[in-house]
């Protein structure tokens, strides 16, 4: 019985992840089991910004920083009212400056992240601690910025979703950190996940102030984060409610009382939330609302600096949109990508290894920085790319996709009935058909955005997934995607992958109806005719690789573990061509 990734439901992966913290698929009932902070505020010093705050005043406050707290309007001309924390380097002198790291988000709540967490007063978001230490920040000459954008923490206005509203956010973010007296007007942008986002609007805009990103796991197109070419999916139910809870957090009683009014903006303004949810449930991309927040069209001519992080086997933010953004994006590029779930790249398990597989994270982003806010050479020669595919080999590469030729493959005909599964009922209808190729003969790697074509006839879903089957006939399923079918002509393109067909394996291709998994799709119980259905496979060679140093990422055999099964094998009726 095969297992592929459409049948495994969302909430099964997630229960081994759902500790998390920042992700954007908290479940709402994760993100609404806090509860107020009902503890007398301990005693602490708050900031404003004209009365900074030390560690020794507030522990919440990073040692070796000072805290001030300030106010300033967006860049759209509304009357939102965005809140900065800022942390500069203890012991500053008068008219010093320092180059500055920002974040923009949702998630720098004096009272929590996701949740409420109970702390014993206020004092600034400690997100990206692991930031801070990791490459000294403050001994290193950096100032923290935290912007809360528009409806989260002490920043006023309705919650925008990465729209026009959260993108005159950032742009109004980056100029304010530029413009301060103790910054020498260099500004790059560090985060992950939905901050990691709002640095690929950073990008976007084009501001000669911010000189690098970086964005681990990020959303490149925000469509694609609720929707599959029209079919709904999990996250854009969660992800509304989720968002909703957390901009509605209580905050903590004992701040400064410009803070906590703002705070309550949302909570005033139901309205706010309700129009959230509403927009995410617009089903058509070609309205002005989604096209507002296509990041990836969007990132055309762009050239600041970019430092991105994907996971390819991604349960979140999937690697959507991903080749569209950074070959639109112009600018010098690096990267770390690999078959790893919603982690950072400093990440590690309970017994210190590492997520990722690759040590040195800080070290990199340090000199990243250090590049391009200070003018420093790097000191180490790092990959443009370092990259870990599906054997758990690391490589270096100058640029990804790595493409040596793009196989196109005709699959032929094929029916099913659009039921959601099984994958065979008693009258014997199928929900799926499946095309095989021969045994490669070398190792076969896929890299970049398979894409497939096909004529359909009938209405319903589809769901396109590409396995990889081993001479026992043990498979696993490494691309999907799902698409609403209307009939007549329909392309698509998959997810992203980087993944290596051992010599003798199999591909194939499997296309019928989507069996659960993290998509709310209403079957309509129709029979789908395909025919000419066509597959553009990128392949790359590994032969070429050059090695690079890193172990293995410890999702890859969680992974493998949860959906390899057994396929019946078939006559083969195709051939992936050879790369060598």
């Amino acid at each position: 019985m095969k297992r592929s990734r459409a049948a495994v439901s969302t909430a099964s992966v997630l229960a081994t992840v759902v500790a998390v913290t920042g992700t954007l698929a908290i479940p709402a009932a994760t993100a609404a089991s806090g509860t107020a902070a009902s503890s007398a505020p301990g005693s602490a010093s708050v900031a404003t910004a004209d009365d900074p705050v030390t560690h020794e005043e507030n522990a919440r406050v990073p040692e070796g920083s000072v805290w001030t707290q300030h106010y300033f309007p967006s860049s759209d001309g509304s009357d939102v009212e965005l809140h900065a924390d800022v942390l500069l380097p203890e012991g500053m002198k008068k008219g010093e400056q320092v180059p500055v790291i920002l974040s923009a988000g949702s998630y720098f709540g004096h009272s929590g992240q996701s949740t409420v967490e109970d702390h014993p007063h206020t004092g600034p978001s400690d997100r990206f601690g692991d930031l801070v230490e990791g490459i000294d920040l403050f001994d290193r000459g950096y100032a923290l910025v935290l912007v809360d954008v528009r409806g989260y923490g002490g920043s006023t206005g309705c919650i925008d979703f990465a729209g026009p509203g959260e993108q005159a956010d950032v742009k109004a973010a980056v100029g304010w950190a530029a413009d301060q007296s103790w910054s020498t007007g260099a500004v790059g942008m560090y985060g992950k996940s939905y901050d990691a986002l709002t640095g690929l609007i950073g990008n976007n805009l084009d501001q000669d102030a911010l000189k690098a990103v970086v964005a681990q796991e990020p959303i490149w197109d925000m469509y694609d984060r609720v929707r599959s070419n029209g079919v709904p999916r999990q996250e854009g139910i969660i992800a509304p409610s989720t968002y909703n809870q957390i901009a509605s957090l209580p905050q903590m009683p004992d701040d400064d009382p410009r803070y906590v009014e703002n705070a309550a903006y949302e909570t005033k303004h139901p309205e706010c939330l309700a129009a959230n949810t509403m927009n995410t449930m617009i089903a058509d991309p070609r309205t002005q609302y989604w096209k507002d927040r296509d990041l990836a069209k969007h990132a055309e001519g762009s050239d600041t600096p970019l430092f991105v992080t994907q996971g390819f086997l991604e349960w979140n933010t999937r690697p959507e949109g991903m080749e569209e953004y950074l070959t639109n994006h112009e600018g010098p590029q690096r990267g770390w990508l690999g078959p790893w779930d919603h982690v950072r790249g400093n990440d590690r398990t309970e017994d210190g290894t590492l997520k990722m597989g690759r040590e040195g994270w800080f070290q990199e982003i340090g000199a990243f920085y250090d590049e391009h806010l200070k003018g420093v050479e790097p000191k180490v020669d790092y990959p443009a790319y370092s990259i870990q595919d599906s054997t758990g080999a690391w490589r270096g590469e100058d640029t990804w996709p790595v493409v040596d030729k793009t196989a196109k493959i005709s699959l032929g005909r094929g029916s099913y009935v659009d039921d959601g599964g099984p994958a065979e009922d008693k009258d014997g209808a199928r929900s799926s058909f499946l095309k095989w190729s021969e045994p490669v003969g070398q190792d076969t790697r896929v890299g970049g955005t398979p894409q497939i074509s096909l004529n359909a006839k009938g209405t319903g879903n589809l769901l396109v997934e590409l396995h990889d089957v081993a001479p026992d006939g043990t498979a696993v399923p490494f691309v999907e995607q799902a698409a609403v079918v209307h009939g007549g002509r329909l392309t698509i393109d998959l997810e992203s992958t980087d993944w290596t067909l051992a010599a003798g394996h199999r591909l194939a291709v499997e296309i019928g109806s989507i069996q659960t998994g993290t998509w709310v799709d209403t079957p309509s119980g129709k029979t789908i005719k395909v025919s000419n259905a066509r597959l553009e496979l990128p392949l790359d060679d590994p032969a070429d690789d050059t090695a690079t140093e890193g172990d293995r990422a410890t999702w890859l055999d969680t992974y493998l573990a949860a959906y390899t099964a057994d396929l019946p094998v078939e006559d083969p009726s195709f051939t992936v061509p050879p790369v060598g």
